[in-house]
């Protein structure tokens, strides 16, 4: 080994890469950067994307909730005053007709208990109990419950209601309460002429 300082120093010979190994990876392009930069930012926003759609379904269903409990959360004391309210028009249902000789305060009583049920049924609907009439109309297991089935009378058709004992109700739309109801059946066989 030489000590002259005019001498250039030995090169570095690397050493050969273990058999086996993976060869070191070539720098990218600026082109491959690009392109892989531009895959990343499609995913990132197609998550982004996506994570908003989720939020917004969020929202929807949560408004959706607080609507529903503040339509029904009143539905079990509605269902209270419309049973108030059916007793209330069963005891004027008894209250015999008006007639120009009845005594002064029946005439009061009946205008009193009227007066009452105009009021409640104003209230009722004011926070959207309604009362749905079923006489006369085709049975609708929607809204009626059939508690007995009698022969059709001369002129109506089956499946008519023919007496209703109470009438069903509605709360915001939905069902309350169902009517009772009397419905109509195939038409009363007439009974065979007697034989001589």
């Amino acid at each position: 080994m030489s000590t002259d300082p005019n001498t250039p120093p030995p090169q570095a010979v690397p050493e050969p890469a273990p058999q086996g190994a993976p060869e070191p990876a070539a720098e990218p392009g600026p082109e491959s950067r690009i392109a892989a930069l531009e895959a990343e930012l499609a995913e990132m926003r197609d998550r982004w994307l996506r994570a908003e759609a989720e939020v917004q379904n969020t929202r929807n269903r949560a408004r959706d909730e607080v609507e529903r409990a503040r339509n029904f959360a009143i539905q079990k004391f509605a269902a209270d005053l419309v049973e108030a309210a059916e007793n209330l028009r069963r005891g004027l249902d008894l209250l015999p007709p008006p007639a120009e000789d009845e005594p002064e305060i029946i005439a009061r009583m009946r205008g009193g208990f009227e007066g009452v049920e105009r009021f409640l049924l104003q209230r009722l609907e004011a926070n959207g109990v309604v009362r749905k009439p079923a006489l006369g109309l085709p049975f609708d297991p929607e809204w009626h419950q059939a508690m007995s089935e009698a022969p059709a009378p001369e002129g109506v058709a089956p499946g008519t209601v023919l007496q209703a004992w109470s009438s069903a109700w509605a709360l915001n739309g939905r069902l309350l309460k169902p009517a009772l109801v009397v419905v109509a059946g195939q038409p009363a066989e007439p009974a065979p002429a007697p034989t001589e």
